[in-house]
């Protein structure tokens, strides 16, 4: 996806030029940082990722005066292969290696076709596979495999990154910072495993693209619900995994179906101001059908085999919610007998408190507020909003709107992400009108 350019009827204002350098990094930046890893070798993971910070803050520096160039993509590879190729030059210890790189570079970029091309998707195909397999080397622990995938190919922030773990910035840096050196330390083959080391990778790599889609579905911080750039971003290479006889799997294409259905309900889950609307509330006509059809295909083709993960069952779910014509319609049993089947595959008490919801919609209020109070490892919820939110739905469909409210409240101090303080802050104000 390209990000917009400003209006070219008129100078570009500081404002134009820093909105697409932030649409530019989201987009761009992993792409950037594939290609010359690619380049220069894995143990070079830093310097790609310095240098094209660099060039964005060149953009800003530049473009206001200069004007954004044709395809600011290819400037900005090109920007960062200059700066790249400059480190190389200053540094005292530069092996022959290294020589050889800078001389073919050089040569390359002499050729203004090849230094000006307009566009590299062709050449990043495999690089970007081969970063998302390399930071799912097992050498890494799985928290920094997550996180620096998250940093290099979703262009996340470490602040950002910590949120998602509920951990801090600097431990987030820390995280990083060995998980780059270990990779370069182990001289680690910039590839794609194959055989039996292959399938480990391959799990990492789709619970990061998971994650990704996740963050992006539902922010977890900040003034908007979704932020569609890492949502299509996950989906795009979850697409590119899919069509890789590497990742050619069941369980990778119901990681995909789950993210297109979910994709589907995009423009409908807000309104026109920005604020949430539940899923009973959305105009069914306008999900996406091209959307949904792509997610059902994907679905059958995970049916191949015997596996079932969690991908499996959450894109089924979804697919009841997509197929279902109306809320009334919607197969609550289906998706109970989903949920009892996730809650065997994994202990996690939010998959549970969902359970819940399910249990509720089919037994009533009193049946769900049961099955949040038997969560085993109940506790773990307190500090997590959407449990509160959830148990004040409970008590406003009992007509216990004080109890309601007390819940909406706590659930209010919780919500860090302003749509959901919104949604939260109404079912308040309902409460208080009854």
């Amino acid at each position: 996806m390209s990000a917009p350019l400003p209006d070219s009827s008129r100078p570009p204002s500081a404002q134009d030029i820093a909105g697409l350098t932030e649409r530019l990094f989201r987009h761009e930046a992993g792409k950037l940082v594939s290609v010359l890893t690619g380049i220069f070798g894995v143990e070079r993971l830093q310097l790609a990722e310095d240098v094209v910070q660099e060039a964005l803050v060149r953009a800003l520096q530049t473009w206001p005066y200069h004007g954004v160039p044709k395809n600011p993509a290819a400037w900005l590879m090109q920007t960062a292969r200059n700066l790249a190729l400059d480190v190389l030059r200053r540094e005292k210890n530069f092996h022959a290696k290294q020589t050889d790189i800078v001389t073919t570079i050089e040569l390359r970029m002499s050729d203004p076709g090849e230094a000006n091309a307009p566009a590299f998707d062709d050449e990043i195909t495999d690089q970007r596979l081969r970063l998302i397999f390399t930071c799912c080397h097992p050498i890494l622990p799985p928290e920094a495999q997550t996180a620096l995938a998250l940093k290099t190919l979703g262009g996340l922030s470490p602040a950002e990154i910590a949120k998602a773990f509920l951990t801090s910035e600097a431990a987030v840096a820390k995280r990083l910072t060995r998980a780059r050196a270990s990779l370069q330390e182990a001289g680690v083959a910039f590839e794609i495993p194959a055989g039996a080391d292959l399938p480990p990778r391959l799990d990492g790599v789709l619970q990061i693209l998971y994650l990704l889609f996740n963050e992006g579905y539902k922010a977890s911080h900040g003034d908007s619900l979704l932020r569609a750039d890492l949502c299509e971003e996950a989906i795009r290479l979850a697409q590119l995994l899919a069509s890789h006889p590497a990742g050619d799997q069941p369980r990778t294409h119901a990681l995909l179906a789950l993210m297109l259905l979910n994709a589907a309900r995009f423009a409908t889950r807000t309104d026109a101001q920005g604020r949430i609307l539940r899923l009973e509330e959305q105009d069914r006509a306008a999900w996406d059908r091209a959307l949904i059809s792509q997610g059902i295909h994907h679905l059958r083709r995970a049916s191949a085999g015997n596996e079932l993960t969690e991908y499996h069952i959450q894109a089924g779910i979804a697919a009841c919610h997509c197929t279902a014509p109306d809320a009334a319609s919607t197969n609550w049993r289906f998706i109970l007998s989903h949920y009892d089947q996730w809650v065997l595959l994994t202990d996690s008490p939010i998959v549970a408190l969902n359970r819940a919801v399910a249990v509720a919609k089919i037994d009533g209020p009193a049946a769900g507020l049961a099955a949040v109070a038997a969560i085993p490892n109940r506790r773990q919820l307190d500090g997590y909003h959407l449990t509160h939110a959830v148990l004040g739905d409970f008590e406003v469909q009992r007509g216990d709107f004080r109890a309601a409210a007390a819940h909406f409240r706590r659930a209010l101090d919780l919500a860090e992400a302003r749509p959901e303080q919104d949604l939260i802050t109404r079912r308040l104000r309902d409460c208080a009108a009854e």
